[in-house]
């Protein structure tokens, strides 16, 4: 089945193994009468990926939750995906018209967080930024792993741009017919937001929702322990605990650079592009985990940051009192640093 976003399948994986969905670790309290529940997993597909869902309590419809769950991402698809030729978001990118064009409430919610992570992050976060993605061959085109040229590269960001997009009044314009929108960087997140939203709706407070390596944790398991999570180590080669976390009644997301690249005359290019130089990131940042209410701004958030590099990213991240952990490739191995808000995290 094709992936449903269409920034790059390529992000999806690198986001999907930057993160481990679950481990069953002891958390340090015992079990309770209290939550002697029952825990019952959901799983399906959705945007390309899968999803995996816990749910704690008692006599919980899964099969209503389940379908519930289905309706609201089948809607999500169809207002965002890149891949559904008549999606509101496809219908959007294909029009030349510089005329406003009315959204849906899920989209606009999409749209106003990535344009407030766009300017928070002074334009690292960039949902315009598909076209340089394609042109470095990570998009949906498979186009040759190969440097283009200077002429090129400066063409093809003359078509990128946040200042290019408006979004005002629950209306979306753009300034320049090209000008095209790919949510892959957030839209995951959303995703995540909305199951976990619907779940809390229909009174369950115990769940761990995951989409694509995305989370969104509350209360405990079913044994009365908290969540836990793992952060990878950011090998390209195996698969291998790097630090365990537990992050609350939180979103966790982690976005890094260390699966997939190309190489090309000895250099090795990320998938992850700069869209200021409109090039592949090129700095020792491999990994960037935020824990933040949203999955949503988490997503968007962690990807802005792998974009800056290490002594941005941990600097933004400090200004704005972000839950932060970042891990750096040295010579002598990695490096880790985090914000003090996220050291109650750690385990």
């Amino acid at each position: 089945m094709p992936y449903s976003f269409n920034l790059t399948q390529h992000i999806l994986a690198a986001k999907l193994l930057a993160i481990a969905t679950l481990l069953v670790v002891l958390s340090g309290c015992s079990p309770s009468n209290d939550f002697a529940r029952e825990e019952y997993l959901l799983q399906g597909n959705t945007m390309g990926t899968t999803y995996n869902i816990k749910l704690v309590g008692q006599n919980i419809d899964v099969v209503k939750i389940q379908q519930g769950i289905d309706k609201k991402l089948k809607q999500l698809n169809q207002e965002m995906s890149t891949y559904i030729a008549d999606s509101e978001l496809s219908t959007f990118n294909q029009s030349t018209s510089l005329k406003p064009f009315n959204v849906s409430t899920g989209l606009a919610r999409v749209i106003k967080e990535a344009v407030r992570l766009g300017e928070l992050s002074n334009g690292a976060l960039d949902v315009t930024v598909g076209p340089l993605v394609n042109l470095w061959g990570f998009g949906p085109e498979y186009r040759p792993e190969t440097v283009p040229s200077e002429e090129l590269l400066a063409a093809t960001k003359a078509q990128v741009g946040l200042d290019k997009l408006a979004f005002k009044n629950g209306r979306l314009s753009k300034s320049i017919p090209e000008l095209y929108i790919d949510l892959s960087t957030i839209a995951k997140g959303y995703g995540v937001d909305l199951v976990a939203e619907f779940v809390e709706a229909n009174g369950i407070n115990n769940y761990l929702v995951e989409i694509g390596g995305e989370m969104r944790l509350k209360g405990f398991k079913h044994t009365g322990e908290l969540w836990h999570v793992a952060i990878e180590k950011p090998l390209s080669t195996e698969r291998v605990v790097h630090q365990i976390i537990v992050p609350k009644d939180n979103a966790v997301a982690t976005s890094g650079d260390y699966r997939i690249y190309f190489e090309a005359d000895g250099q090795r290019f990320s998938h992850i592009i700069d869209p200021k130089t409109g090039k592949p990131i090129n700095h020792k940042l491999v990994s960037v985990t935020v824990i933040h209410p949203s999955s949503m701004t988490a997503d968007g958030l962690a990807t802005a940051m792998m974009v800056m590099g290490e002594e941005k990213a941990l600097a933004f991240a400090e200004a704005n009192e972000l839950a932060v952990y970042i891990i750096e490739k040295t010579d002598h191995g990695f490096t880790e640093q985090s914000t003090v808000k996220f050291m109650q995290y750690l385990k």
